[in-house]
């Protein structure tokens, strides 16, 4: 029996898919546009908001739609094979988000450092790394999740108690203590090298733009002291960035700790940690397309 509450909900959940998808794949077909047409306009970090951009509509795809059938009432949706799909996709897109989130932070650490910093030399390099980490970032998530695949199968039954994820159409069988400690242990790492990694680089950037604000603060001309760089623009632009993904994940990560260790599982808890899965990637590319200069020239090309 389907109740008000759920078609309201699954309403809520397909906006959600009508705006995450079209504004992430927006900003791929651009960029993608810029790499073959106008190469002229290319900078340094439009691959690495490609990439991203990827990422996050594969992420919102993958999550919403089981949750959007759900929501309507749709019976068996998944069976086994589509589940072990859905999830590990989902896990792995994720992964891959994470990952380039955080060398997106790094990258403009590493622009707007000072010419007289340890971190100067690497700015010659970044255009060389960047496709390598790509490869390197979807490599090493699809191998850390192929745990997904083994565990994931779909519902047998309607309630679900004990330990396991919360799904409306799947669930995790046990292969062992071990392996799932293993698997854990994996992910925790994955998380405490490339989190850190983007809140160091994200409060070093802090760091620069307030010195930068200090010192032009002792300028005379006050329409100078007033002018922002387009670097800063970009790194205040990554910073909000970085803060919106930074309390997705932890409140996330919290729901999810917490419905896989509750004895009795909450069907709606499974819808919410759906839409806070997929709310960093709906709201990326929104705050990706503040002072874009590609945006802005696409979108004066129509006002002409």
């Amino acid at each position: 029996m389907m109740f008000p509450s759920d078609t309201v909900f699954g309403v809520f959940l397909v906006s959600q898919l009508c705006i995450g998808v079209p504004g992430n794949l927006f900003l791929f077909l651009l960029y993608m546009h810029t790499f073959s047409v106008q190469r002229h306009v290319k900078r340094l970090m439009d691959p690495i908001f490609s990439h991203l951009t990827l990422a996050n509509t594969l992420t919102i795809t993958f999550t919403l739609t089981p949750h959007i059938a759900s929501s309507f009432g749709v019976r068996q949706f998944l069976d086994d094979v589509g589940c072990k799909t859905v999830l590990y996709v989902f896990r792995v897109t994720r992964g891959v988000s994470i990952c380039t989130t955080s060398l997106l932070s790094a990258f403009q650490a590493i622009t707007v450092s000072p010419r007289n910093s340890k971190w100067a030399w690497l700015k010659f390099k970044l255009t060389t790394w960047t496709c390598p980490f790509f490869l390197f970032f979807w490599v090493i998530n699809m191998l850390i999740y192929i745990h997904t695949i083994e565990t994931v199968t779909a519902t047998r039954n309607l309630t679900l108690v004990g330990y396991g994820y919360v799904h409306p159409y799947c669930q995790t069988r046990q292969l062992g203590n071990h392996k799932s400690e293993t698997f854990l242990s994996v992910i925790l790492f994955h998380d405490l090298v490339f989190v850190p990694l983007m809140i160091g680089t994200s409060l070093y950037m802090v760091n620069l733009l307030y010195r930068h604000h200090r010192r032009a603060q002792h300028l005379h001309s006050a329409r100078v002291s007033s002018q922002t760089s387009p670097e800063h623009k970009a790194t205040r632009t990554i910073l909000l960035l970085v803060s919106c993904f930074v309390v997705f994940y932890f409140s996330n990560n919290y729901l999810t700790l917490y419905s896989f260790y509750a004895h009795k599982k909450i069907p709606m808890l499974a819808g919410l940690i759906g839409v806070l899965s997929s709310c960093y990637p709906t709201i990326c590319p929104f705050l990706l397309m503040k002072n874009n200069k590609i945006v802005s020239q696409f979108t004066s090309s129509f006002s002409q």
